[in-house]
């Protein structure tokens, strides 16, 4: 648990003067709630000695210490919850700055669900625990040392009588407060499962419906649903039995405080006017005792999703800058965009993608990579942009080692179009505009027309402001990857990587696009992959790949007289267009 409280360490140094500011109105609030019961006392007195004067006096000085009383806990509350506001803020904002940095390969073994539950569930816990949690925490525990020191002060033994449960307290405490803390770290479990299956529904929504599987999935969510109230209400359970126990020591308390006191009185050892006064006192103590348990409730929650949360941050990315001293100062090279692979593999674990590829991409060429499915064309161009790293050899941007270079200024320069395109929640404007500041419409105009989607996007009925829906749902597929185009011309990039990204559109659409792009590719070094010998015949190269390694390179004319795959995959698709056109 104090591991984990260490990184919330930083937040609250941040607020310190505002903490501190908070933390002396409650110690002011509770002096003050500790001085009314001797008020009392005083009034109490002073009746039996027909002391109206001061009977009035008292009960003067009791309510303007309730009104200072009551300016203090405002002040105290809107400082200190208002803080537990902002530290929540910026732990939400570098909680989302860090996810940014991970690399691909933490989203590949973490489900999305799991860290939207983190993100949310578990920072309001957090939240939680470092605005009501210590609040209450340091209020209950200043109050319940001022009564039972003003109630030593006066009368030890009859004090001593009123602490009698506290052991009792302590150990129900400690006992109950594990098993909340182990219970809630499993209903956290519990709702990042349940938060990761109604992602993976929603966003599979169309597949459920296209295999009726409606009933199915609403059955396995019944299930986790079910497991997830039966955790809930083991945690209940707990919470059901610890107050009731609270409030039962409470009650001995009273019990204890009214016999032993009451002979006090009857004795003439104290006066009537202390007897009152303590057992308003035990009137105080009955918060504190009965907060107690919801604040170590709070404690143990906020502490379980701490660690939740430090578990995301804790992760590294696995590619990141150069570390400082090293090459972090390196910029990128000025150069017109070569690329080159030395020795490349890459190894996922379960085999072996890319085997000691050497391939030159000279600048300002165009080089076409083609092959079967899983033959590792995908995994070769990734490496371009650094969204993974090879296992072994080297990727080298104008004569540099990527590796040495800045990760974020390098893909600055590369305009990626993957095989799966990614369409924000937006307009189609602001979705071909992504990543580029200051872009005027004309611009995104521009780019629309270049990746042949003017014509679509005009017959829309809001034109380029026209929302494209989650993901892109109410869009076609040659529709978004057209957008995914336009968004990487846009970006005026020195290497410009197209993974299949004509593949969702027809044959005349591709010669058009790619007519248009003609002038665009001219001077940049463009990788091309393509299952159609129409999209890559006019590369300057053309290069085979084969179970992860190059098996044939040359021009669309060399490769042909090769015989090999190209040639086949060539005879193949012509014949196609024949059958085709008859």
């Amino acid at each position: 648990m104090w591991e984990s409280l260490s990184t919330i360490r930083a937040y609250l140094w941040r607020y310190r003067w505002g903490m501190a500011l908070g933390m002396l109105c409650l110690v002011l609030k509770d002096l003050l709630y500790a001085a009314q019961p001797l008020m009392i006392r005083g009034a109490v007195d002073s009746l039996k000695d027909n002391g109206a004067h001061l009977f009035v006096r008292y009960a003067a000085y009791l309510v303007a210490l309730s009104l200072a009383k009551g300016i203090f806990q405002y002040w105290m509350r809107v400082i200190i919850i208002g803080i537990s506001r902002d530290i929540e803020y910026d732990l939400r904002n570098d909680l989302f700055a860090h996810l940014v940095a991970l690399s691909p390969d933490y989203y590949q073994r973490t489900r999305t669900g799991d860290i939207m539950a983190r993100a949310t569930n578990d920072l309001n816990a957090v939240r939680m625990m470092l605005g009501p949690g210590v609040m209450y925490w340091t209020e209950t525990s200043l109050t319940f040392a001022l009564a039972i020191g003003i109630m030593i002060f006066f009368d030890w033994r009859l004090a001593l009588f009123s602490l009698m449960p506290a052991p009792l307290v302590s150990v129900s405490v400690i006992y109950f407060g594990r098993r909340i803390h182990e219970r809630f770290e499993r209903i956290q479990a519990m709702f990042s499962d349940i938060s990761s299956r109604v992602q993976e529904n929603l966003s599979g929504v169309r597949m459920v419906r296209a295999f009726a599987q409606e009933k199915a999935e609403l059955r396995r969510f019944e299930d986790l649903n079910r497991q997830y109230i039966g955790q809930n209400l083991k945690l209940v359970r707990i919470q059901g039995f610890f107050q009731p126990l609270l409030e039962a020591l409470i009650g001995l308390t009273f019990l204890v405080v009214l016999w032993v006191g009451g002979q006090q009185v009857l004795l003439g050892r104290i006066s009537l006017g202390s007897f009152v006064m303590f057992n308003t006192y035990m009137g105080m103590l009955v918060w504190p005792m009965i907060a107690l348990g919801w604040v170590i409730n709070l404690m143990q929650r906020g502490s379980a999703s701490l660690e939740r949360i430090n578990q995301i941050l804790r992760e590294v990315p696995s590619i990141a800058a150069p570390a400082a001293g090293t090459n972090a100062g390196l910029a990128v090279p000025d150069g017109r965009g070569a690329v080159e692979f030395r020795g490349v593999s890459v190894d996922y674990g379960s085999g072996c993608a890319l085997d000691a590829i050497d391939l030159r991409i000279p600048p300002g060429t165009t080089m076409a990579i083609v092959g079967h499915t899983g033959s590792g064309k995908s995994t070769l161009v990734s490496l371009i942009p650094r969204l993974m790293d090879p296992t072994g050899g080297t990727v080298l941007l104008d004569g540099v080692n990527l590796r040495e270079l800045d990760p974020a200024a390098v893909r600055r320069q590369i305009g990626f179009v993957p095989q799966e395109t990614f369409l924000f929640s937006a307009t189609i404007a602001e979705n071909i505009a992504f990543g580029v500041e200051n872009t005027s419409p004309e611009q995104v105009r521009r780019a629309a027309e270049l990746a042949g989607l003017s014509e679509d996007i005009e017959g829309f009925p809001e034109g380029y402001q026209t929302m494209v829906g989650e993901r892109g749902i109410t869009l076609s597929g040659g529709q978004k990857q057209r957008t995914a185009i336009a968004r990487a011309i846009l970006r005026d990039p020195r290497i410009l990587v197209l993974d299949d990204a004509l593949s969702s559109v027809d044959t005349l659409t591709e010669e058009r696009i790619l007519n248009h792009l003609a002038g665009v590719m001219r001077g940049r070094t463009v990788i091309l992959i393509s299952h159609r010998v129409s999209t890559v015949r006019q590369a300057d190269r053309i290069v085979v790949l084969e179970k992860g390694r190059i098996v044939e390179q040359g021009t669309h004319a060399e490769l042909l007289e090769l015989g090999g795959y190209y040639a086949s995959l060539s005879q193949k698709q012509m014949l196609e267009e024949e059958l085709e056109a008859i």
